[in-house]
């Protein structure tokens, strides 16, 4: 079962951040970073703001869950895609996306 610490970095990686960039962000210290995502220490809701503001789906940190897609203007099409992949974890939405781009450009 995935820990806060391992979602943490999982965030941190889909944005491909060093702990060091990241930390920097969240306003701590390496360290503090690393200690986060080995599960040593939590971190604290100034930070999670922080990382939030970053791009960091924090919903998803602390419980599992991503946060919904505003799916407000999408096909019907789409919104199915959406859910979809929202259903999978982190590295296998990232491969689902580069096969996406990769098949967009593919010529038909």
């Amino acid at each position: 079962m995935a820990t806060i610490g391992v979602r943490l970095r999982e965030e941190r990686e889909r944005l491909a951040l060093t702990q060091r960039a990241f930390g920097e962000i969240g306003g701590v210290e390496p360290n503090a970073q690393g200690k986060y995502e080995s599960g040593e220490r939590h971190p604290k809701a100034d930070y999670l703001a922080a990382v939030a503001a970053a791009g960091v789906d924090v919903l998803y940190v602390l419980t599992g869950r991503h946060t919904p897609v505003q799916a407000d203007g999408l096909a019907d099409t789409e919104q199915k895609w959406l859910a979809a992949l929202g259903q999978l974890p982190s590295p296998e939405q990232a491969l689902v996306i580069q096969l996406a781009h990769a098949l967009a450009r593919k010529p038909a």
